[in-house]
């Protein structure tokens, strides 16, 4: 039997939902990206509540967050089944991301405190490190802590609320690129840049810098999704309508 993931930190304050449920959602969002979830199989409550120990109640809540996320569509009368976002609606998320990352660095830059800037150039170092380690799941965390801070550094609660909303649709998508120590580098490398706008108060350089780096990522995303699809170009639909042979899977153990 799978484990569960253990609570993920954050920040304190930090929107985002968090318990068993969120635990659950996100390993299955890992399962999705990574393959070992094709598209058009079943997800099934007592399948799932088995696999992690768990009762149904908090699995139909992770099933309602990941088809928010779009990895998954809700068919009346049907079920839960595995999906991927078209190529245009996964554009139209990162570039919604991304405008959003753009006017938080805009904003950081202009009403961060002193602290504040300490704070995001410690994280940036930590980074560092973790990036020579080669520690992916060190760097996803940190690099989570590290735009938190750039949040909450533009002082304007309602943006922080409404970028977390987005960030929580588009989180599935940027852990890929975390599979690959080359783009670890290249992330932190982006980082300085932005750090570096920040601390010297270039507002216009920190927005356009975010930008670039939330939609470097959607091109990696785009490009690693589009390899899942290749292996399976049913919609859940699709898969309804076919031959009437049911693609219900037992989740990996």
């Amino acid at each position: 039997m799978s484990m569960l993931r253990q609570t993920l930190s954050s920040p304190i304050g930090q929107p985002e939902p968090i318990g068993i449920a969120a635990q659950l959602c996100q390993a299955l969002e890992d399962d999705i990206v990574s393959g070992q979830l094709a598209p058009g199989t079943r997800l099934e409550e007592p399948l799932l509540a088995k696999r992690f120990g768990v009762s149904r109640t908090p699995v139909r809540e992770a099933l309602q967050l990941l088809t928010a996320t779009e990895l998954a569509e809700k068919i009346p009368n049907r079920g839960v089944y595995v999906s991927l976002a078209t190529p245009e609606r996964l554009t139209a998320m990162f570039e919604s991301m991304a405008e959003l990352e753009g006017t938080c660095g805009r904003l950081a830059a202009k009403h961060m405190t002193s602290g504040e800037r300490h704070t995001l150039e410690k994280l940036h170092h930590e980074l560092a490190e973790t990036v020579r380690l080669g520690d992916s799941d060190g760097y996803e965390a940190l690099n989570r802590s590290f735009h938190n801070t750039l949040y909450r550094g533009t002082h304007n609660d309602v943006l922080v609320d409404v970028t977390f909303s987005v960030r929580r649709r588009v989180a599935p998508f940027r852990r890929v690129q975390f599979s690959s120590l080359p783009r670890l580098a290249a992330s932190h490398g982006e980082h300085q840049g932005i750090v570096d706008a920040i601390l010297r108060g270039d507002f216009k350089a920190a927005e356009e810098l975010l930008y670039g780096h939330i939609m470097a990522v959607h091109d990696i995303s785009q490009e690693y999704l589009a390899s899942l699809r290749e292996g399976d170009s049913k919609t859940p639909s699709e898969d309804l309508a076919s031959d009437g042979v049911s693609n219900d899977i037992a989740v990996g153990e």
